[in-house]
């Protein structure tokens, strides 16, 4: 099957203020292609408020209805970058006379390249947040950070990245990021280093192994901040539909919610056969999902039902964790959130946690990120030592909601 490349995905400008901008997909169907458009859109900042999913299992049709953050600008190139990158998740295309033609992957890309941005720069509230809200707009993904301050005042920042463009070895690119981190930073920067590493250099930059037991137990139990189970329903039936089981979930909206619904049927290797989101008043969302197995069959299995009902719900009522700990003297920040079994993590995580603390008028001493294992599961795990004011001034719990809120979309 032939399709024009600008038609397989297409955007729609709403026509009047207030309304949603209607993104439409039309490409072949591959496991998890949902999650993968959800993430892109979190990504770029935007809420989805309706969503419909159609498929044969070969060909798939998907509309998003999306909104933009009232503060953040779009013009049209913004839009067309999103159109780029959404056309970039789908099964990757060959041209032939003037017409794109899909096929499968042959072969898993290869791993991107990863850089060493070093930045020396003078310390001041909220400069963390200016450089990652930054790297974000270059789209530079940071893989790891490490962050220190000296007791002169100076802060070494080490930020491991990809680049989703796939120019950081470029002086050009190079250039464009430094020039990019000067605006922001001004007289606070004192030197900006970037430089390629192998993928050995960036194992090394691990953070501390040592994990506090707040990690390891917010990783199986609910902490104070989270919603109450009973705002989360999770129903399947399999007496609708000959051939497919029905998942209908009832919930209150947060950000990322359907690409944390997506991403835990993608790591089950579940496949959505037609599915419809939509947000009602008070942001209740309804969900139904109609779905199968990789083998095509319903899933009947009592106690695959229950497991797949339990990761839903767990999913949806903590899609992260936060918790503010004690580190001798000091104050910790905890942010974690479960990896894609394809190894891709929550885009913007840690750009929220510095936002909320900027907001809060917290400062930053140092920050870590990284990955471990806990469980059976791959966790990221964002460490934030707080400036020892901070614990003066600032309940733990009122640091603990002003994050949870942020990430959750809800300030």
């Amino acid at each position: 099957m032939g399709i024009l490349h600008d038609d397989v995905v297409i955007i729609r400008q709403p026509e009047q203020d207030g309304e949603p901008s209607v993104i439409t997909v039309n490409c072949p169907d591959k496991t998890g292609l949902g999650c993968d458009l959800c993430r892109i859109l979190l990504f770029f900042g935007l809420s989805i408020v309706r969503g419909d999913v159609s498929t044969d299992g070969k060909w798939c049709y998907i509309v998003f209805w999306v909104v933009c953050k009232p503060t953040t600008k779009w013009d049209s190139s913004r839009w067309e970058l999103l159109k780029k990158r959404l056309i970039g998740a789908c099964p990757s295309c060959s041209s032939a006379s003037g017409i794109s033609y899909y096929r499968s992957e042959l072969q898993p890309p290869k791993p991107p390249d990863v850089f060493l941005l070093k930045l020396c720069c003078y310390d001041r509230k909220g400069l963390l947040h200016d450089v990652t809200e930054v790297l974000c707009s270059l789209e530079l993904n940071i893989k790891k950070v490490k962050v220190s301050t000296t007791p002169d005042g100076t802060v070494l920042d080490l930020f491991f990245v990809t680049d989703t463009r796939e120019l950081l070895h470029t002086t050009k690119r190079q250039e464009e990021t430094h020039k990019a981190l000067e605006d922001v930073m001004q007289d606070a920067l004192i030197s900006c280093n970037i430089e390629k590493v192998g993928p050995e250099i960036a194992a090394c930059s691990q953070a501390s192994p040592f994990l506090p037991s707040a990690i390891t137990e917010m990783s199986n139990e609910l902490p104070s901040v989270s919603l109450n189970s009973s705002s989360v329903s999770v129903m399947m039936d399999n007496s609708l539909s000959p051939a497919h089981t029905l998942v209908q979930i009832v919930c209150q909206d947060h950000k990322g919610l359907l690409y944390d619904i997506m991403r835990t049927l993608k790591d089950y290797n579940i496949q959505i056969s037609y599915g419809r989101f939509y947000i009602k008043q008070g942001r209740k969302c309804e969900i139904d999902l109609f779905i199968m197995q990789a083998d095509g069959k319903k899933i009947v299995d009592p106690s695959k039902q229950s497991a797949l009902s339990s990761r839903l719900k767990m999913e949806l009522l903590q899609p992260l964790r936060v918790a503010m700990v004690s580190r001798g003297p000091d104050t910790e920040l905890l942010v974690a959130n479960p990896v894609e079994l394809s190894s891709k993590g929550r885009p913007l995580v840690f750009f929220d946690i510095t936002l909320a603390l900027k907001m809060l008028n917290t400062c930053i001493f140092s920050a870590e990120i990284a990955r471990h294992m806990i469980g059976d599961r791959e966790w990221e795990v964002y460490r934030v030592l707080l400036d020892e004011g901070a614990s003066l001034f600032l309940p733990k719990r009122k640091v603990e909601e002003g994050v949870w809120k942020l990430l959750m979309g809800w300030q």
